[in-house]
């Protein structure tokens, strides 16, 4: 039987699901990180590089640029689209090198422009990874700034409201699996914002560098061709003109350290995240949230009742694929051979997806948080049948109740562990047992008084508190 070939089909159909099915999700990426993306970086590097060696008189017999010239060069990178994009395909067809067509697209526009005089200072002195470093660190600080910044606040802000509306929940914690100290709903996930608040804000902070400095970072070439400018100079105003940190000493290559930093850092945000899912699944298995049904949606292709937490699976599966590849990037782009190796090349075309998985993960997290209600019955029945865990509470009062002297307090906790220990104890027995232990009666009657549901400390200051914190960050 034969089949129609499916890559053959026209337009091309994706391979990868973020360029398919989770197109729309990732599509802000596309201009930024995308090959054409990256085309269009290295045009603005090169044309700036350019007015920069104009405008500073670098060579000399140079005429200056006119103004008019400088407003049509850079439209190669205002109005890059695909006629461009066509175009460089047809020069790399012939120089089977990218960066250098590049290089022959601008030549060609500055004959179209009538600067063809001045064309042998495009690509002046440069070697191709001069115009990559710059692109990728372009490219990737508007992905990071407008793309991935603002994912990652939208989740941080919307675990902020959830916490701050669930502050004052009671919830029976559990640590190991097993009934332990309440806490509340609210600050508990404030935890999770004060986690990835840091992490935001380390990436926040990220320093994007670059380099401009020759084949083996000497401006060898450069001190040759023009020896009275000063090119360390030139080259760091040059970087820093392009918004990014200068860096001074590099070999061919820029060393991509801060690469690695940055996605360590959002792979630790990734993470984080992660375990938010993980917990939201699990709170939601056990009845502690409630999903609102999305009209229309089917759960299950057979059980018509279930309503699947397919938001947080989505976002888990995601976020450990983003992660795979950050640290892939991240332990790959560190090292080069001596002076140099195209290892960097094919593996930083993978920037795009790896972040890709992320913004999807996070779209993800932010629409399941949005479906979620509280279920205060299910977490009042769960704290109203672990009384056993204001053993600690009962036998902390002991302690201190002992080092002021008052008698009969020894060995609280092995007295609380023979009372509580696999043993189901309610409210009747609790009480008993405090009454009967020889407390001071107003120690007696604030024992007495407790409940799991009022036993959880500041937790609700605590939550309100991280809340405001992460706003004013905001």
């Amino acid at each position: 039987m034969t089949r129609v070939t499916l890559a053959q089909l026209d337009p091309a159909l994706a391979l990868g699901p973020l360029d398919g099915r989770y197109r729309k999700d990732a599509a802000p990426l596309v201009d930024y990180l995308s090959e054409a993306a990256l085309n269009r970086d290295r045009i603005h590097v090169e044309v700036e590089w350019f007015i920069h060696l104009c405008e500073n008189e670098v060579v000399p017999g140079t005429r200056p640029l006119l103004e008019d010239e400088k407003v049509q060069l850079r439209a190669l990178v205002t109005e890059f689209d695909l006629e461009t994009v066509e175009q460089l395909a047809t020069f790399e067809a012939v120089t089977v090198h990218d960066v250098k067509a590049v290089e022959y697209v601008i030549k060609d526009s500055l004959q179209q422009i009538g600067a063809d005089d001045l064309s042998e200072l495009v690509h002046f002195c440069c070697t191709s990874e001069d115009i990559n470093n710059l692109s990728y660190a372009v490219g990737i600080k508007g992905a990071v700034e407008n793309v991935w910044l603002p994912r990652a606040k939208a989740l941080v802000d919307a675990l902020a409201g959830m916490a701050e509306d669930l502050a004052d929940v009671p919830m029976l914690a559990h640590t190991h699996g097993q009934p332990a100290t309440p806490t509340t709903m609210g600050k508990e996930l404030a935890v999770t914002v004060h986690r990835l608040a840091r992490q935001y804000a380390r990436v926040q902070n990220t320093e994007f560098l670059g380099k401009i400095n020759g084949a083996t970072g000497t401006y060898a070439a450069h001190t040759v061709a023009a020896p009275n400018a000063d090119w360390p100079a030139l080259a760091q105003s040059f970087v820093e003109k392009l918004g990014l940190t200068f860096n001074p000493l590099t070999t061919q290559i820029e060393s991509h350290d801060w690469q690695a930093e940055l996605y360590a850092d959002i792979a630790r945000f990734n993470r984080i995240a992660h375990n938010l899912a993980t917990d939201m699944w699990t709170y939601i298995s056990m009845g502690y949230f409630k999903q609102i049904p999305v009209e229309g949606a089917t759960g299950s292709s057979t059980m018509p009742h279930k309503v699947n937490p397919i938001r947080f699976e989505n976002a888990e599966a995601n976020l450990e694929l983003s992660c795979a590849l950050l640290d892939s990037l991240a332990s790959t782009l560190v090292t080069s051979r001596m002076q140099r190796d195209l290892t960097d090349s094919t593996s930083q075309r993978n920037i795009g997806v790896a972040f890709g998985h992320s913004v999807l993960a996070l779209n993800n997290l932010v629409k399941g948080l949005e479906r979620l209600a509280i279920n205060t019955d299910a977490l009042a029945a769960d704290l109203d049948t672990n009384w056993e865990v204001l053993a600690e509470a009962i036998q902390s009062v002991m302690r201190a109740a002992y080092l002021q002297g008052v008698p009969g307090m020894e060995n609280p906790y092995e007295k609380l562990k023979e009372l509580t220990r696999g043993h189901t104890v309610g409210r009747t027995e609790l009480q008993e047992f405090v009454r009967g232990l020889g407390l001071p009666e107003k120690e007696t009657e604030l024992l007495a008084a407790l409940s799991p549901a009022t036993y959880t400390g500041i937790a609700t200051k605590l939550a309100q508190d991280e809340v405001a914190a992460w706003k004013s960050q905001g």
